[in-house]
């Protein structure tokens, strides 16, 4: 695997590797990768033959107070993992890389998907994620790019500016890869105390009450997001949302047939998860 620390190191290695003409499948991260992680870099290869990981902690899209100065780095072992899953490249840029002004143009999601669900409880971040993703775009300019299901939003959000902006780019969402006991891989699972972490289950086991209440022809949304709601706090969660939206839009859904995903995010102790299951 070729490390790159600039932009023109992987443009140039990446042009010289496969004649200018190399099918490239950007997968990018955050790093302190996990077993979701790996799977995507696996799924990757079978969508081209130039398979490009990416690890940068991107400022801009955490706001004031959140994790961004004790996101979890393990460079070390996140090149060791990525080498064996066979990845080729791996971009790794500072920020000064990445950022070497101020960044004065960004991309704005349209408020229908930015303002609800984690946009609302976390304003400015996809305006940051779709941002960096969109420089990545233009660093490495992949055919295809492969997100996971897990950041359910993070992924429409993707799929909608590369439609809108007419990219040439296929994003593919990868399966959210899960803990035996259901729990959905995160980097932040490790700021989970054991106790928490026995606990942290609980968010998937509702979420699946849910959509076996949906596949069973329930349509009390709003009593069955109330119910899962209720559920967290009593159990000393604290919820910012369960939702029950239409997978096309995120969106409250109007056709009794749309496919629906069900979400939801509550903070347990310090740390926050999400998670999602498609109905």
């Amino acid at each position: 695997m070729h490390i790159h620390d600039t932009i023109a190191g992987l443009r140039a290695a990446l042009k010289v590797s496969h004649g200018g003409t190399p099918r490239i499948v950007l997968v990018p991260t955050m790093g302190n990768l996990h077993e979701g992680h790996i799977a995507l870099m696996r799924q990757a290869r079978e969508h081209g033959d130039t398979v490009v990981a990416t690890i940068f902690v991107n400022r801009l899209q955490f706001r004031p107070g959140e994790d961004f100065e004790k996101y979890p780095r393990t460079f070390q072992a996140d090149c060791d993992k990525l080498s064996a899953a066979g990845v080729d490249h791996l971009f790794a840029p500072d920020e000064a890389e990445m950022y070497p002004r101020p960044q004065g143009f960004h991309v704005v999601p349209p408020a229908e998907l930015d303002g609800t669900l984690d946009g609302e409880f976390r304003p400015g971040h996809f305006k940051g994620v779709a941002t960096v993703v969109m420089k990545l775009f233009q660093i490495a300019q992949p055919q295809v790019a492969l997100f996971g299901k897990k950041d359910y939003q993070q992924l429409m959000i993707i799929r909608n500016m590369v439609a809108d902006l007419n990219l040439p780019i296929a994003i593919v969402g990868g399966e959210t890869v899960r803990a035996e006991d259901g729990l959905a891989l995160s980097s932040r699972n490790g700021y989970l105390s054991a106790t928490e972490r026995a606990e942290a289950p609980r968010l998937n086991r509702l979420l699946r009450e849910i959509v076996a209440a949906l596949r069973t022809g329930n349509r009390d949304h709003a009593g069955l997001e109330n119910k899962a709601v209720a559920g967290l706090a009593s159990a000393g969660w604290q919820p910012d949302y369960v939702a029950i939206r239409a997978q096309v839009d995120l969106q409250r859904p109007t056709k009794d047939d749309a496919p629906l995903v069900v979400l939801a995010a509550a903070r347990l102790g310090s740390t926050r998860l999400i998670d999602n299951i498609e109905a």
